[in-house]
């Protein structure tokens, strides 16, 4: 079975667990926010943290507890009403720290209130601060734990869906690059179905073309498909309805994506003219907009202060080179940048001189795909060359192609001329931004991702750029490279 990673089994039984387990979250939520009661009363009455109790003042912890059920209470209904108890694939950490702070909030304010107008003999407003920082901190570190432990069962199979698109037309494309990238989403893309059978008998990358929308059924009891995606034109409404009513047929959850999504969200902004919903469309990505000058300045900023490490190992590096033999230290090859345009790409020399003459030999002796051949074990390496390139330090001397402008740290990886003569006409858009040092195809498994996936890798990137996205990147790179996965 070909899917767009290689995985553990799936457990089938996913969405029938998750909705046996709703009872868990809530419970650890009630549990934290009584414990950090607790904690308010702990800090403030014995450690006396900021302020001292003196003895008229103390007072038990059981005068406290119907103000405890009262504030655990309003955090439940709170995040209940919030939505954070149903499953939501996707939905980010920061935003449930926001419902968190905003239940807290509210109901901090109201047991103030309370005290305010019933006048207790012993109260302390100092003690209901500790309790709502200590809650806002659990409960926010309890979903970072969460999230860790589901990222941990995803990996073994548990908790993933196996997810079929139908449409491979642009929306679809969008759906599948979404799919490949965000891995920590729980999804594995098998497929994909199109209208025009042919066209849906092409694959990408390792994702499969399964042929017409008559195939449905077939594929998605031989797949065990349990999501499936429509992502067809909104014209096609009759036809949309019938794959809904087959998928429900089917007991397989469904999903329909509007086709003016092709435009990433990030390019729409939602307008009123008075009463009548507009969405704005803002034209450029995120990447090729504003984003530009923040892009440049984090660069040069992460340069600057890594400078003394790049430059110390880059000498390392040219020694170890220098003492194997004779031969250039730099390597100099011709690459195609954001645009088209040409630059000279400087790397350690990782192969043997001359190696270039060899290069379309091999890719037609390894039967390669000449778009992106990567070759293991490839015999016009030398031995400090196999040593660097496993270990990506040949890439360090992109460091002044980055200072001159003509790479970023982050991004696609510039391919070479002869390459670019092969693309199709949606494998150009990689180019519509600076090539990168490190992106979304190397922290995705390197030399193992196939040309197809690895464009969609670079265009869902361009398409959903963020400051966050290119820190994740570079979080995701050291590991990476350190564990050498993908690499030859």
């Amino acid at each position: 079975m070909i899917v767009a990673e290689p995985h553990p089994p799936t457990d089938s039984t996913a969405p029938k667990l998750a909705r046996e387990r709703v009872w868990l979250l809530p419970l650890l939520d009630v549990t934290l926010a009584f414990t950090a009661f607790a904690f308010g009363y702990l800090v403030r009455y014995e450690l006396q943290i900021l302020r001292p109790v003196y003895e008229f003042n103390r007072a038990p912890f059981e005068p406290y507890i119907p103000y405890a059920l009262f504030f655990t209470g309003w955090l439940f209904f709170n995040n209940r009403a919030a939505g954070l108890y149903k499953p939501a694939r996707g939905r980010a950490w920061l935003d449930e720290v926001a419902v968190i702070v905003n239940g807290v909030t509210g109901a901090t304010v109201v047991l103030l209130a309370i005290s305010f107008v019933l006048q207790p003999t012993v109260f302390s407003r100092l003690m209901f601060l500790y309790v709502a920082a200590a809650a806002i901190g659990l409960l926010s570190l309890m979903r970072i734990v969460q999230r860790i432990i589901i990222a941990r069962l995803r990996e073994r199979g548990i908790g993933v869906l196996r997810a079929l698109v139908v449409g491979g037309g642009d929306v679809g494309l969008v759906v599948l690059r979404t799919l490949i990238a965000r891995k920590e989403q729980g999804y594995i893309p098998i497929g994909y179905l199109d209208e025009n059978p042919l066209s849906a008998s092409v694959d990408l990358g390792r994702v499969r073309g399964l042929g017409g929308l008559d195939n449905l059924e077939h594929v998605v009891a031989e797949h065990q498909v349990n999501f499936v995606v429509i992502a067809l034109p909104w014209s096609d409404h009759d036809r949309i309805l019938e794959v809904i009513d087959r998928c429900r047929r089917m007991g397989v959850d469904v999903s329909a994506v509007p086709d003016v999504f092709q435009l990433n969200v990030r390019q729409l902004q939602i307008e009123n003219l008075d009463g009548v919903p507009l969405l704005r469309v803002n034209g450029e990505h995120p990447a090729l907009a504003g984003g530009r000058l923040i892009k440049r300045a984090l660069d040069l900023l992460l340069l600057l202060l890594l400078s003394p490490a790049i430059l110390t190992i880059c000498g390392l590096v040219a020694l170890a080179i220098r003492l194997e033999g004779q031969g250039a230290i730099l390597y100099a090859q011709e690459r195609v940048g954001e645009g088209g345009k040409r630059f000279r790409m400087l790397k350690f020399r990782s192969m043997i001189p001359d190696a270039d003459q060899m290069r379309q030999a091999l890719i037609r002796t390894h039967n390669l795909d000449p778009r992106h051949p990567k070759i293991k074990d490839d015999p016009r390496m030398t031995r400090v060359g196999r040593f660097i390139r496993r270990t990506s330090l040949d890439e360090l001397p992109n460091a002044v192609n980055v200072l001159l402008g003509q790479m970023s740290l982050i991004g696609p990886r510039p391919p070479t001329p002869d390459e670019v003569l092969l693309y199709e006409d949606w494998h150009m858009q990689r180019l519509g931004v600076k090539p990168g040092i490190t992106g979304l195809w190397q922290v995705s498994g390197r030399s193992e991702v196939p040309f197809d996936e690895m464009c969609l890798l670079d265009i869902y990137y361009i398409e959903n750029w963020s400051l966050r996205l290119d820190l994740q990147i570079l979080l995701m790179t050291v590991p990476r490279v350190l564990l050498r996965r993908g690499a030859y």
